[in-house]
């Protein structure tokens, strides 16, 4: 009798242990690259509960009810841009999302007050709205009258809201305590003199050398803003981290020896957003203005706004002032990335993180879509697909320290993924071959 009733109750528990092994999204036999640099792996089964991923292995799948077919599909992380700027998130952030970029790293901006960026967050944490998870530096820390205020000029610019004018060494400490009462991933630092004539002085080194000395105090890191090896010199000197824009940068690997040496100990993170030289040359570029609005996705005013013959004319100024022509002739894209490229491969190899962004706020750079344009950048710079998957997720959700939860397609993580119709690892461009957007567990409202 005992026996009988053993049995009795292996039997209740098993059936109530199946019963209870529910999932809320499955993928099955999906050809998953997972973000972390790995191979792919092909005709695999991914559960979902809730917002989490719980279980990735081969075989049938467990289940018929929300099921995906995956089959001769791709899955890759959901991706982050991390340099974006935003006046008008409510507009933008569905663009972030349907494009796939379901983690966004706001650097500041003229609009950018604490109310702003706890708005933002707020956006980006529900899901009835498609929106990407949304993480931000405090407002920049710069100089009156300088970069970007300066660049930027705009009525939004306010000291001690939108912006914080440094004006002595003093006040630096109290600001940086005033900022870490926030969830932000460190200081908005800008040194630079300007992306563009006519420049402005840098902030000073014993400024930014204080700037970093307060944030470690705080338990905050620096994302500093460079234009030139210059001021990558003076921000590495101070053991800044994190280094916005390696647009201009030209590394002599012997000149600059201490300098890499210093940004591998370091443990560098660099986001080249070389995107900002594409956007110079696409007033000059009648064919991808066109294929911007054939997206059908792209805001049609803002398109006639940048299609004015007077940016053909701003693009050709700033490609005159940066060198880039010595005559007439109109350079092209490959000619004017191959320095950083070649640089950019060299610190990869060398284990320097770096992590994609675009810099989205300035002309012709857009939400969602321009990551994407950043990646292909990369590619026709020489990396491979695999590795620019990892860059716009694994190394990004490094850089802000969220690889626990974000980043990668892992058990135990986050499910923000995208399935994709064509193979990113034969041309990196395939991954705008958008089937589904999933952030959070939840299959995302795309815009067409």
């Amino acid at each position: 009798m005992r026996f009988i009733t053993f049995l009795i109750c292996i039997c209740l528990t098993s059936c109530s242990t199946k019963q209870s092994e529910h999932f809320d999204l499955i993928l099955s036999k999906v050809n998953l690259i997972d973000g972390t640099g790995n191979p792919m792996q092909n005709e695999v089964n991914i559960y979902i509960k809730g917002n989490k991923i719980v279980k990735i292995e081969k075989g049938q799948i467990e289940g018929t009810a929300n099921v995906i077919d995956g089959t001769d599909k791709y899955l890759i992380p959901g991706l982050f841009d991390c340099h974006t700027h935003t006046t008008d998130y409510i507009g933008d952030f569905p663009r972030f999302a349907h494009y796939g970029v379901t983690s966004i790293l706001v650097t500041g901006g003229s609009k950018c007050t604490n109310d702003y960026f706890e708005e933002m967050r707020d956006m980006g944490a529900q899901d009835s709205i498609p929106a990407p998870r949304v993480f931000h530096t405090s407002q920049h820390f710069t100089m009156e009258g300088k970069h970007p205020v300066k660049t930027y000029s705009s009525n939004d610019w306010i000291d001690g809201k939108s912006v914080f004018f440094l004006r002595d060494t003093l006040q630096i400490e109290s600001i940086v305590k005033q900022v870490a009462q926030y969830p932000i991933v460190g200081i908005k630092l800008t040194i630079e003199d300007g992306p563009f004539p006519p420049f402005v002085d840098r902030m000073p080194q014993n400024f930014v050398n204080k700037v970093v000395k307060e944030a470690a105090k705080n338990g905050l890191e620096v994302f500093v803003h460079v234009s030139d090896n210059e001021e990558l010199a003076m921000a590495q000197q101070a053991g800044v981290k994190n280094y916005l824009h390696y647009v201009m940068i030209d590394l002599d690997w012997e000149r600059d020896a201490a300098i890499i040496a210093g940004l591998i100990e370091n443990n560098a993170s660099i986001v080249p957003t070389l995107m900002l030289k594409k956007s110079w040359l696409y007033p000059l570029r009648i064919d991808w203005i066109k294929r911007l609005k054939e997206t059908n996705i792209q805001d049609l005013e803002e398109l006639a706004y940048l299609s004015d013959p007077a940016r053909k004319a701003k693009s050709l100024g700033i490609l005159k002032a940066r060198k880039f022509m010595t005559d007439e002739k109109i350079p092209t894209l490959l000619s004017m990335i191959t320095k950083q490229t070649e640089d950019l491969k060299l610190l990869y190899a060398k284990g320097i993180n770096i992590a994609l962004g675009t810099d989205t706020g300035n002309d012709f750079i857009l939400p969602g879509i321009s990551l994407h344009e950043e990646m292909q950048i990369m590619e026709l710079g020489g990396f491979a697909p695999l590795e620019i998957i990892k860059m716009s997720t694994h190394n990004a959700a490094k850089m802000l320290h969220q690889l626990d939860s974000l980043g990668t397609i892992e058990v135990g993580k986050y499910a923000d993924m995208i399935l994709l119709d064509h193979n990113p690892l034969d041309s990196i461009s395939n991954t705008l071959s958008i089937n589904r957007v999933i952030k959070n567990g939840v299959v995302q409202r795309r815009m067409n």
